[in-house]
């Protein structure tokens, strides 16, 4: 059905997995299998991002207590193994598959192929996730086009509750200076992709 892909990796991604401190032999496996699906590989918001005719596929990341595969449409996924995690409700369309060992990438391998196909297929069909529109928050120019940007800190912040949500909203959206407001949105951005609220 499919023909194993030897696309060659991309350097970028070689240069960005030496400097990894954490889950690193994870991440090399997770690479090689994902490789293996006919996917282009990439950097997007500073990860190994693999894309199918220059759409997002999925995203390799890693967190502090494990790393993870990002399927970015992984809401139209079947999910028969019941794998994928939804990061709170507030998360739409992505689903992540979680990772805390190399034996277990290993034990799941071909459960993870199969999902990347499916993914594949996703993209083939053109499917889009339907997102219910948030209207009780609306951001300053300055994250949201971060948020647009950025679809590893855009999974966080959404997975964050919505009083935190709230008090980071009401946090950037005080200055009357966009200069002022774009140095609070930086500034938070490491705390927001570690899961933190504004004040934990």
């Amino acid at each position: 059905m499919y023909i194993k892909n030897l696309n060659p990796m991309n350097p970028k991604v070689d240069t960005l997995l030496s400097s990894t401190i954490n889950w690193k032999p994870e991440m090399e496996k997770l690479r090689t299998v994902i490789l293996q699906c006919a996917l282009v590989e990439d950097i997007k918001w500073g990860q190994p991002c693999y894309t199918f005719n220059n759409s997002n596929v999925v995203l390799i990341h890693g967190f502090k207590e494990y790393c993870a595969v990002l399927f970015f449409k992984g809401a139209l996924l079947k999910d028969n193994d019941n794998v994928l995690i939804q990061q709170s409700e507030n998360v739409q369309a992505a689903r992540q598959m979680r990772f805390t060992s190399l034996d277990q990438i290993l034990a799941i391998e071909k459960t993870l192929k199969t999902y990347v196909y499916e993914a594949i297929e996703v993209e083939k069909a053109g499917l889009k996730v339907e997102l219910k529109k948030h209207t009780d928050l609306v951001f300053p120019a300055e994250f949201q086009n971060k948020l647009d940007q950025n679809i590893p800190l855009k999974t966080a912040f959404e997975a964050l509750t919505p009083g935190r949500q709230r008090a980071y909203n009401l946090f950037f959206s005080q200055p009357k200076q966009a200069k002022t407001r774009e140095a609070r949105v930086e500034k938070t951005i490491p705390q927001i992709l570690e899961g933190k609220g504004l004040n934990d």
